[in-house]
C-alpha cells in the first residue's frame, strides 16, 4: 500500500487562522493535531493539541504544578482566553519543524519510519515540482496503525480478543 492510498482528507488552518477557532477544531473533531499551511497552501508546520493546551495554561502553573490547585473554578473557566485575537502562526512553538513530508509512492512501511523517527502523530502526502508542493492528504498515526493491523490480523487471532 502506498502513501497517496493511505491518504484521506484532513482538518488544516493557515498560519493567519484565528488560534480559538483551530482550538475548537481540534476539541470538536478531537484531532490530536492539525496541519499548518502557509500563505501558498503548502505544508509549514503541525499544530499539536498538546501545544494549544499548554498556551492555555499559565507560565506560572506550568513552572510550579501545585498552584494549579489553588486556581478557582470562575478563573480556570476563563483560561481559553488566552486565545482570543491570536493567530495560528503565534502558536508554534518556536522550534516547530516543517512537517513531515511523504512521497505519494512512499510505502506504509516508509511512511511508518518517518512518523517514528520524527514522532509525529500526522504525515502529509504531498507531490513536489518546480511549481510547489501540492498537498494530497494527510495519514494519521491511528489511521495508519488501523491499517497495519488489519492486514496483519488473522481469522484465527481476532476470534481471541
Amino acid at each position: 500500500m502506498r502513501a497517496r492510498d493511505l491518504a484521506v482528507e484532513y482538518e488544516s488552518v493557515s498560519v493567519g487562522s484565528d488560534a480559538l477557532d483551530a482550538a475548537r477544531l481540534m476539541a470538536e473533531h478531537r484531532l490530536p493535531g492539525l496541519l499548518v499551511l502557509d500563505e501558498r497552501g503548502e505544508p509549514k508546520a503541525i499544530l499539536p493539541a498538546s501545544q494549544m493546551v499548554k498556551i492555555l495554561v499559565p507560565d506560572y502553573v506550568i513552572e510550579d504544578p501545585a498552584l494549579a490547585a489553588v486556581v478557582d473554578e470562575q478563573h480556570a473557566d476563563r483560561l481559553c482566553e488566552a486565545l482570543t485575537g491570536r493567530r495560528v502562526g503565534e502558536c508554534l512553538p518556536r522550534s516547530a519543524a516543517p512537517p513531515p513530508i511523504a512521497d505519494p509512492d512512499d510505502t506504509a512501511l516508509e511512511v511508518a519510519a518517518l512518523m517514528a523517527r520524527v514522532r509525529s502523530p500526522l504525515v502529509a502526502v504531498a507531490e513536489k515540482d518546480k511549481a510547489g508542493t501540492r498537498l494530497l492528504g494527510v495519514i494519521t498515526a491511528s489511521h495508519l496503525l488501523h491499517e497495519l493491523l488489519g492486514r496483519a490480523e488473522t481469522p484465527s487471532s481476532s476470534s481471541e480478543v
